[in-house]
């Protein structure tokens, strides 16, 4: 097994940290409370390459592989998770489905202006009816002469506001089910597109997230994405992938927590010595450390695997599930630690532990994260750490 970094891989980590601790900290306060969107950030990560970083460099993206993707998510991510989950969506979802996925064409005309950001993407599943089971789609697209009609709504669209392209999910054969699902790109100025308001939400409050409407929009159908009816299993592809960026979130939340934990436990006095110094705090620092470093080699393996072009499924969704429930824990023990400073915004952490929630929720509950292993497991793919094609390597 090695556990070593190449000097690429350092060398984004460095970067993502100096970005997120030098130019996302100020000011990510107020973005929060005005629940302002980060556009000059977000125009920086793109100059920077963060919004591409898989993204072939024929296509003018990084080529990075997802270790480095990880590592820059995680360092975002203990300081600013709206700008992180933009990022991952740009990167995970849209770039990644397009790239894998897409015909040469719609590669050549579309991953530039997303790998630069001078484009954002969103990616349009969830629906009023259609969340944990996706199978449930009522948007649909009607094939006609030289395009689809589509109609319908998405729900909780990430870059709702702010993408110039959505990866939108329907229903093309009501009669096939979920073999009759396609995915379609629809450029966001299209006729009969309509954004809706921006949702007022508990945590990564200064992405933005919208309901979209889609009323008779024509997608040429050179936008269709995979032969007919593939639109599920792209999705479910997409998002086995996307669920190790959200990890990598959740792990950042749970490291920026644990960091700005540590830092006032040395500082903060109490009976005459820093708190660090009394066992009840040092055990909260404890299981924090214990808990981060076990959520990081679930992470940088799911990473590993889908970079080795391993089966991944299994992985991504333990990495997601175990990163968020201790993103969860910790970024409350946090709070805790700083006591009545960990009240107000001032310190950070109760920030983290608002954006913390959602890493729960997000491409796939926690609930279906164990849904998704345990189907698996009656498979018998096993989570067997052996050498072999399911050797553990990070």
């Amino acid at each position: 097994m090695t556990f070593e970094l190449t000097e690429e891989q350092l060398a984004v980590q460095e970067a993502a940290r100096d970005f997120a601790q030098n130019v996302l900290r100020p000011g990510v306060i107020e973005r929060d409370t005005k629940m302002e969107y980060p556009t000059e950030q977000i125009r920086q990560m793109g100059e920077l390459g963060f919004l591409g970083m898989m993204v072939s460099p024929e296509y003018g993206g990084g080529g990075m592989d997802t270790m480095s993707y990880v590592l820059a998510m995680e360092e975002i991510s203990k300081v600013d998770n709206s700008c992180s989950v933009i990022m991952s969506v740009n990167n995970s979802l849209v770039c990644w489905g397009i790239e894998t996925f897409g015909t040469e064409q719609q590669k050549a005309k579309y991953l530039p202006k997303l790998a630069s950001g001078e484009w954002i993407g969103s990616f349009c599943l969830s629906e009023p009816e259609a969340g944990s089971d996706a199978t449930m789609q009522r948007t649909t697209a009607i094939e006609k002469d030289d395009h689809y009609l589509l109609n319908g709504t998405k729900n909780w669209i990430t870059n709702g506001g702010t993408s110039k392209l959505h990866l939108v999910v329907a229903q093309t054969h009501p009669e096939l089910g979920h073999r009759g699902i396609n995915v379609f790109i629809v450029e966001a100025d299209t006729a009969g597109v309509v954004i809706g308001a921006k949702e007022d939400k508990l945590g990564i409050r200064s992405s933005d997230t919208h309901t979209i409407m889609y009323n008779d929009v024509k997608v040429p159908k050179e936008n269709r994405i995979g032969e007919d009816g593939f639109g599920f299993k792209f999705a479910m592809k997409t998002l086995s992938g996307g669920r190790i960026g959200i990890a990598a979130q959740a792990l950042g939340i749970a490291g920026g927590s644990y960091e700005l934990s540590l830092a006032y436990a040395e500082e903060r006095k109490a009976f005459g010595k820093a708190i660090i110094k009394h066992q009840a705090i040092a055990f909260k620092l404890a299981n924090m450390a214990m808990d981060i470093e076990a959520a990081k080699l679930l992470v940088y393996r799911a990473a590993w695997l889908k970079d080795n072009n391993m089966d991944y499924t299994s992985a991504s969704s333990m990495a997601k599930l175990y990163a968020s429930e201790a993103a969860m824990k910790h970024s409350v023990e946090a709070v805790q630690v700083h006591g009545g400073y960990g009240f107000v915004k001032e310190y950070h952490v109760e920030r983290l532990m608002r954006d913390a929630k959602i890493t729960q929720i997000y491409e796939g509950t926690s609930e279906i994260q164990r849904v998704v292993i345990a189907r698996n497991i009656e498979k018998g793919h096993h989570y067997v750490p052996t050498l072999g094609k399911s050797a553990v390597s990070v």
